[in-house]
This record gives structure tokens, sequence and C-alpha cells, in this order.
């Protein structure tokens, strides 16, 4: 949550940067150029704790010791392998290794 609230917080700061430039008339490019370089200049000097508790969160997503997320699809494939197994426990299943190409 802390990421989606500083992306939002920039977000928000470059629209506002970047309107205020183009109110005064630099052009749609360099109003951008500068919005942008403006917005992450105030939200690296002025919110520090912010930036790093979305940091940490970002961290945390990408650490090696976080379990694995699976999606639907996932956790049904792993079901009907299961329950292949139940019914037939002499089946061998190597989902691991990719399948022989027929040369």
């Amino acid at each position: 949550m802390a990421f989606w609230k500083f992306t939002a917080l920039r977000l928000g700061l470059v629209a506002l940067f970047f309107a205020a430039c183009v109110w005064l008339g630099l052009g749609l490019v360099l109003s951008a150029i500068v919005g942008a370089i403006l917005a992450w200049c105030v939200t690296y000097l002025f919110f520090r704790d912010m930036r790093d508790a979305a940091a940490r969160t970002v961290q945390q997503r990408f650490h090696g010791n976080n379990p694995r997320t699976t999606n639907r699809v996932e956790r049904d494939d792993a079901g009907a392998e299961d329950s292949l197994l139940d019914k037939h426990p002499d089946v061998q299943i190597n989902s691991d290794r990719r399948p022989r190409s027929e040369s």
C-alpha cells in the first residue's frame, strides 16, 4: 500500500508541476521534463519516510525468501496432477521438464 501511495503522490506532483509549466508557457515537452524532475526533487527531499516505506514494500515483494505466489491456473493444474496421482499412483508427472521436440 505504501508503494501505491507514494506513486500517487509523485504522479500528482508531476501533474501539478506540468500544469504550472504549461500555464507559464514552457511548451508540452519541456513542461513534462520539468514536471518530472521537480516531482522527483520534492519527493526526494520532503517525503523520505514515505519513499523508504515504498522501497521496503518493493523489496519484500521481490526478495527471494518470500513464498512463491501462484495464480488460479497453476493451482488448478496442481490439483489435477494430485487427483491423477491419487487415482493412478504408478503414473509419473515430470512437469518441471520441457517436452522433447520431435525432430
